[in-house]
């Protein structure tokens, strides 16, 4: 599975920004996909997932703001992020959680980053 990952930028507080993430290879066997975001100095967190059990999860820091969705035809991932703060700048990165459909092991892919940075 390979992910490419793009839209980050520069923004002022307050603005929005759209990220997403092209996911090619073997992509049946994709059962978990979205965005994952790590600040400088802090550990890398989820942000917006869409999860293996068929739902969709979001960090507390960013329900209400940023949205995850999909587009099955394109094999794209979307993160749409309004009412952006300064504490949400970071590189994000795409993730894709794929699930070996022989041996049922699980393993974690990630695009390569795109840096986010809001502006105070």
């Amino acid at each position: 599975v390979q992910l490419q990952a793009s839209g980050g930028g520069l923004v002022q507080a307050g603005g929005s920004l759209r990220l997403s993430c092209a996911a090619s290879g073997s992509l049946f066997s994709i059962v978990a996909l979205g965005w994952f975001r790590q600040a400088p100095g802090k550990q890398r967190e989820l942000v917006a997932q869409f999860t293996e059990g068929g739902s969709t999860a979001y960090a507390d820091s960013v329900k209400g703001r940023f949205t995850i969705s999909r587009d099955n035809a394109k094999n794209t991932v979307y993160l749409q992020m309004n009412s952006l703060k300064p504490e949400d700048t970071a590189v994000y990165f795409c993730n894709a959680g794929v699930r070996n459909p022989n041996t049922l092991l699980f393993n974690n892919y990630w695009g390569q980053g795109t840096q986010v940075t809001v502006s105070s």
